[in-house]
């Protein structure tokens, strides 16, 4: 039975050794998941991926391109996926040059089925959990984006903890109309409260004045 309830979720799993591509292909099919499997690091390099939830069953040893090698250039473009590790002959340092680097375990052939669904799970909900977060973040960008310049200037200003009489002394308009432009700005931004709005700010990484 699935563990996560990401009916959309994707397992991608790289393997040269076919048989395991195929048993691993059945495990991973068996518990709900939709997998898609590749021989080299290349190959999966070249193949898009969909914005759902999803992640990685690697193979450390591969002919191309290792598979720690993969975690790195994967990191490097700072692409939220998730990584479980399989070996056939894995050493300390390389498991914990692998975890280190964010993998979610690192499991050596021939891996526990009850093992590596449980990793998987584990894995799909963390990439669940950054999707959602990305989504987010591109909502409230966008928000941002919508703002006139005057209205991010009083942002930037009531964010930073000044009252409405204050932020007109600083832009040199008149309270009333300091407090039109936050009603727009606070309605733009879908900011029901002060503290939400500094949120946002804090979460845009926006100086505060």
């Amino acid at each position: 039975m699935r563990r996560s309830a990401q009916t959309e979720a994707i397992v991608y799993v790289v393997d040269d050794d076919v048989s395991v591509r195929e048993s691993l292909e059945l495990l991973i099919a068996s518990a709900g998941w939709r997998v898609r499997t590749f021989a080299s690091a290349q190959e999966f390099l070249g193949h898009s991926r969909a914005a759902v939830p999803c992640c990685l069953v690697l193979d450390v040893s591969l002919p191309d391109l290792n598979g720690l090698e993969l975690q790195r250039q994967i990191a490097a473009a700072h692409t939220e996926l998730p990584i479980v590790f399989v070996t056939g002959h894995g050493d300390i340092p390389m498991s914990v040059r692998a975890m280190k680097a964010g993998a979610i375990e690192f499991l050596t052939k021939p891996f526990n089925d009850e093992a590596m669904l449980t990793a998987i799970d584990t894995a799909v909900q963390r990439s669940a959990v950054a999707l959602r977060r990305e989504m987010e973040l591109k909502t409230l960008r966008n928000s941002y984006a919508s703002l006139s310049r005057r209205e991010r200037e009083v942002m930037a200003l009531v964010v930073s903890g000044l009252l409405n009489k204050q932020v007109g002394g600083k832009l040199g308009i008149s309270e009333i109309t300091v407090k039109a432009h936050r009603g727009k700005m606070m309605r733009k931004m879908k900011a029901g409260s002060l503290p939400a709005l500094v949120t946002m700010a804090s979460r845009l990484d926006l100086p505060l004045v």
